[in-house]
């Protein structure tokens, strides 16, 4: 009878442990952690992500870093100790960010970098990221074609601590520096913030008033720089050109008022990214390292093509 009680209580645990099993396999959980949720840009980002997540059956929460590297690290702590399963990731830091990324592999939780990376070639899971190198090289050329190969103009550019800021403006110097006619008046950081945009556009404008064209690294700043140039009076005499694909800068393109953007993807990004978690949760484990998305020039030749954030359908 002891024998008998002992094997039933054995099973009992099994089954409870096959129960809890198939439970955790079932509600894995995926956090969101984006550097800010103050640009739509990575709204839409995170808010794909969050869905394609939804879709593929898992749980997922956003978390705003709000370009602060000591909140991003709270947002890691938090996951790591709600027993998050994986990590979808914008970085608020290409440098900075690495210890997070490195606290959570080492947590055995994989970590999906979208849109913004790390300066480390193992650190991540996977690094999804637009090519942003070459998409400003596409934007070079036609700032040169705008500007007849001659003039004035400045520079916007994002943060100074992302790689993005640089990748894109090597890739526009990489072409634009060829021509002598061509002379950079201004060269300032803005954050990627449109209200910053604005600031700055109006402290350049003061300096050097007879610019003839403005490459801003994301389109936030370039609907900052023209409303700088609309109060100005301006707008008409300087082409502005963005990177990002937004949904204000492609309208505003199709209404004369922007030349030209990058058009970057980030659902394609964001889908990706959720999707390497699911196949993660399933066993694989042979992702690249660097998934590059390609970034096409976008201009009134070729708008209708476009909406906001991708491709028309």
């Amino acid at each position: 009878m002891k024998q008998v009680k002992v094997l039933l209580l054995m099973l009992a645990v099994l089954a409870s442990c096959n129960s809890h099993s198939k439970k955790s396999d079932g509600n894995k959980k995926i956090a969101i952690i984006v550097s800010t949720l103050n640009n739509p840009w990575f709204v839409f980002l995170a808010e794909t992500a969050a869905k394609k997540a939804k879709a593929l059956g898992y749980d997922s929460k956003i978390f705003d870093s709000q370009n602060n590297t000591a909140l991003e690290a709270d947002h890691f702590e938090n996951v790591i100790s709600s027993e998050y399963n994986a990590i979808l990731f914008n970085p608020t830091d290409a440098t900075g960010s690495i210890a997070n990324v490195t606290k959570a592999i080492n947590a055995d939780i994989p970590v999906f970098c979208m849109d913004r990376e790390i300066n480390s070639a193992d650190g991540a899971t996977s690094q999804i990221l637009s090519d942003n190198y070459s998409g400003s090289i596409e934007i070079g050329k036609y700032f040169v074609e705008m500007l007849n190969k001659k003039g004035t103009y400045v520079e916007l550019l994002g943060i100074v601590s992302d790689n993005n800021t640089w990748n894109r403006s090597k890739g526009f110097h990489s072409i634009v520096d060829n021509y002598k006619g061509l002379k950079m008046v201004a060269q300032q950081s803005a954050d990627f913030d449109r209200n910053k945009a604005l600031e700055v556009m109006e402290s350049i404008l003061q300096v050097h008033p007879d610019i003839d064209g403005v490459f801003c690294g994301n389109d936030a700043m370039a609907m900052g720089a023209y409303q700088a140039l609309l109060s100005a009076g301006k707008a008409d005499k300087v082409k502005v050109f963005g990177f990002d694909g937004a949904q204000d800068v492609i309208k505003s393109i199709k209404q004369g008022k922007i030349v030209a953007t990058g058009m970057q993807f980030p659902k394609i990004i964001a889908e990706t990214a959720a999707t390497y978690a699911d196949e993660y949760f399933k066993g694989k484990r042979d992702f690249p390292k660097k998934k590059p998305i390609a970034v096409e020039l976008v201009n009134k030749e070729n708008i209708d093509k476009y909406t906001g954030y991708g491709k028309k359908q």
